[in-house]
């Protein structure tokens, strides 16, 4: 692993790791793991600050208030709003904290906005990122047939924007290929297994000899059988056999791949641009004035993110698939609430006993066992059988990568989330039950929800208590993976390859766990003034993620693959934006259940609706002020960058009247003092959610906190521009490495490392697999420069899909799936 990305080592004490983790700086945690895991982690932070308070408002004031509210709930009942009468004119405190609740949310979500919309500039003009040939390369699918044969039409149209184009490539199908890389990947793991094998035999054959004494016998040579049916045709010698045809193969591989014509061209291509902003630019331009006509346009294109199977896919077709696909989703939404309806009856014997067939069935401790157990199970299995449908209809709708399958994820389970968690699960205990007098008398709806929504605290508290302990307990420990790590290579890793597969490190799942935060979210906030008491469990619940999150990432986890500048932020928010809504319609109906004949009453349901319509206004502002600068590069910031290259290397000043051209150095010769460099990096991590004048005051009476030493074992980016460097060069190799093809040749062109160079990165850091010697039927060993450029550690299958002319050497690579290679 680059020195760079390195986390510092943790003594054995149980509670080390803590300490350790908090001391990492956010600067350091966006060089080590990327802007997509510190936007999270600051996303947990920010609930953990911004709950803390709410708890610490909720106990001084809304709680008290509650005891003594006089009304006749009993329990922990009495810590509710419950506990008011429906006249009172306390409900007053619970709308003014509310109100300050909702300022407090919307101003800590635009000062992460602002935050975020600083680092995501840096990131998109850092050398890290910028200096990639995906970063000025956009994909465009939907191509009219006019085009599709014209890569010199293509190039005149996108020469408009600046800089000019670099090279068009027209994609092409490339399946055939693709079924003949993947029978010789099959080949080849195969004879890897064999040969592993049978040099395993040899070495106890030696040993066993020179332990008799006795001269060494070769061990027979592995046997198979040609024939795919068993027991089908003689035995023949697995080794010779197995290099034959892969010998074979790559041969019929590179025929293939020496005439381009072969392969039919696509309806989708790549244009390379000399400049990142004419990316940019070109995907916020209308494209065609034919409708549906290449109006599709991706940026930051990484060959190992797209969706081969689905570029040449009519738009009409993509669109129709997009509706299907959103009804069966609706549907599985039904489904599985009326599954979970029924696993959660069957948790009763006496429920059990209710279907028809199963009244008689006796009492016994097995029942109750099974009724314990068996739904849990069925449950669970469903719950986690349900993200894998999903992307595989985002997949089927006609997604063309798959950063966007797991982006549009996040939304659908999200929606999931909240339907089958939070309002079926958590509200049918009490709203069901009144479902019957609803339908009686439907005016009663709104005083129904109002009167039975505060009743359902007790099962919201309980649920994120238990999951806030659990889930963190759960996360830390890993118990499925760590024994999968060591029983996987004990029992089913024979090879070298399998082995390193076996200890890869595992990937953060984004796309279930983030809605599963915002959901927490969303329970902790439309429970905010109902049972203030969940604000004190939600704070705890991200307060022991956001810790444990921090060690996940530094030390166990490997995002390699996620890397999209932080775009599921921005989801984050819309799904918080969502929780504010649904606890203000609360809020408004209760006092609406709650109306009579008085002013007073009136008035608090004008002043709950003038909350609601204030906050439908921030959120437009948002989409209007902020969205437009997350999604593009600002031409004023390419402008000041190519200006002055240096601003792009230095960690950004995140308070909001900082402008980038003058924040960090303009002059090359300059430097910054260690305290002003201090001061920064507090207002970089608590600007958003505390007053800059409050920060300043405390640094006044506590200067050394800005003379504080920092961890010395890992390198600030924004204290040493060659760090940045460094890791430019080293991510830039990275890159390379994910883009080598078959026969040593580049995905794109212009890669003066793509044929040749030997970059281990490319297999994540382990060391390069042994290579797999070629032998023809005479026992000749057989020099092939494919075998040996993957020996090296290049893709000989990478999902490229793409054939391209560049000063006469093609670029050409396989579709479908792929696979590290002998």
């Amino acid at each position: 692993m680059p020195p760079l990305k390195r986390s510092p080592g943790i003594s054995k004490s149980p509670l080390a790791w803590i300490s350790k983790v908090m001391e990492v700086r956010d600067e350091q945690i966006i060089a080590r793991v990327g802007l997509d895991t510190y936007m999270f982690l600051r996303y947990m932070r920010s609930m953990f600050i911004v709950f803390t308070v709410l708890s610490i408002l909720s106990l001084a004031t809304i709680i008290p208030v509650n005891i003594t509210g006089g009304g006749d709930a009993e329990g922990i009942s009495v810590l509710t709003m419950s506990n008011l009468p429906k006249n009172s004119s306390k409900l007053w405190v619970h709308i003014v904290f509310f109100m300050i609740f909702v300022i407090w949310v919307m101003k800590n979500i635009l000062g992460e906005l602002n935050v975020y919309t600083r680092l995501r500039l840096w990131w998109l003009t850092n050398p890290e990122h910028a200096n990639k040939v995906g970063s000025s390369t956009v994909m465009v699918s939907t191509l009219p047939e006019t085009l599709i044969e014209r890569e010199d039409k293509i190039r005149q149209m996108f020469d408009i924007f600046p800089g000019g184009v670099r090279q068009v490539v027209v994609n092409r199908d490339c399946s055939d290929l693709a079924d003949i890389v993947k029978q010789r990947d099959k080949y080849a793991l195969k004879l890897e297994k064999i040969l592993t094998t049978y040099a395993v035999n040899c070495e106890k054959a030696h040993k066993k000899a020179e332990k008799k004494g006795t001269e060494y016998a070769e061990p027979k040579r592995p046997l198979m059988r040609e024939s795919k049916i068993p027991f089908k045709g003689p035995k023949i010698d697995a080794i010779e056999f197995l290099s034959t045809e892969i010998a074979r193969l790559n041969q019929e591989i590179a025929e293939s791949t020496s005439d381009e014509t072969k392969f039919k061209r696509q309806s989708s291509a790549f244009v390379l641009f000399r400049k990142q902003i004419a990316a940019h630019m070109s995907a916020q331009t209308v494209l065609d004035y034919k409708p549906l006509s290449m109006n599709s346009v991706s940026l930051d294109v990484n060959p190992e993110d797209i969706i081969w199977s689905n570029m040449n896919m009519n738009p009409y077709d993509r669109r129709i698939r997009g509706y299907i696909s959103f009804a069966i989703t609706v549907g599985l939404v039904i489904v599985w609430t009326i599954l979970t309806a029924f696993l959660a009856g069957l948790v009763s014997v006496k429920s059990l006993k209710k279907i028809p067939g199963l009244k008689n069935i006796p009492d016994s401790k097995w029942l109750g066992i099974f009724t314990g157990i068996v739904p849990s199970i069925v449950l669970a299995v469903l719950m986690a059988l349900l993200p894998i449908v999903l992307r595989l209809l985002l997949r089927l709708e006609g997604t063309p990568r798959v950063s966007q399958v797991n982006m549009r994820l996040l939304h659908r389970y999200y929606f999931f989330q909240v339907w089958n968690v939070y309002l079926v699960t958590i509200l049918s205990t009490t709203i069901l039950e009144t479902a019957s007098e609803v339908v009686k008398h439907p005016e009663l709806i709104v005083e129904v929800i109002a009167t039975n929504v505060p009743k359902s605290a007790n099962p919201i508290l309980t649920y994120v208590l238990l999951l806030a302990f659990t889930g963190a307990a759960k996360e830390i420990l890993q118990i499925a993976r760590l024994v999968m790590r060591y029983v996987m290579p004990m029992i089913f890793a024979k090879t070298p390859r399998s082995i390193a597969k076996a200890e890869t490190p595992a990937e953060f799942d984004w796309a279930t766990s983030i809605p599963t935060h915002s959901l927490i979210f969303l329970m902790g906030f439309s429970y905010s003034f109902i049972a203030p008491l969940v604000n004190c469990f939600v704070a705890v619940y991200f307060g022991l993620f956001y810790v444990v999150y921090r060690y996940q990432f530094l030390y166990v986890y490997n995002d390699a693959n996620w890397s999209t500048g932080g775009l599921s932020f921005p989801k984050s928010i819309s799904q918080m934006m969502v929780g504010v809504y649904i606890s203000e319609v609360y809020m408004l109906l209760i006092m609406v259940s709650r109306i009579d004949k008085s002013a007073n009453a009136i008035v608090r349901v004008v002043f709950t609706a003038i909350i609601l319509l204030c906050t439908v206004g921030v959120h437009l502002y948002i989409n209007d002020a902020y969205m437009p600068i997350i999604n593009y590069l600002p031409i004023r910031a390419a402008a000041d960058v190519e200006e002055n290259p240096k601003i792009s290397n230095n960690f950004p000043d995140l308070s909001k009247e900082a402008d980038l051209s003058l924040n960090d150095s303009t002059d090359a010769d300059s430097t910054i003092e260690s305290d002003s460099k201090a001061r920064r990096r507090i207002y970089a991590m608590y600007g958003s959610l505390v007053p800059r004048k409050l920060i300043d005051y405390i640094l006044a009476k506590v200067p050394s906190i800005l003379h504080s030493k920092s961890p010395s074992n890992s390198p600030n980016p924004s204290d040493d521009d060659s760090n940045s460097d460094i890791a430019a060069e080293e991510l830039a190799s990275e890159y390379q490495g994910k883009t080598k093809q078959s026969n040593g040749l580049s995905m794109f062109p212009h890669d003066s490392t793509a044929a040749g160079s030997n970059v281990n990165s490319a297999n994540g850091g382990l060391p390069s697999m042994p290579v797999a010697h070629h032998y023809n039927a005479s026992g000749t060993e057989i020099d092939n420069s494919a075998a040996a450029a993957v020996a090296d550690g290049k893709r000989t299958s990478g999902n490229t899909n793409i054939l391209s002319i560049d000063s006469g050497v093609m670029a050409a690579a396989a579709a479908g799936p792929g696979a590290n290679s002998l």
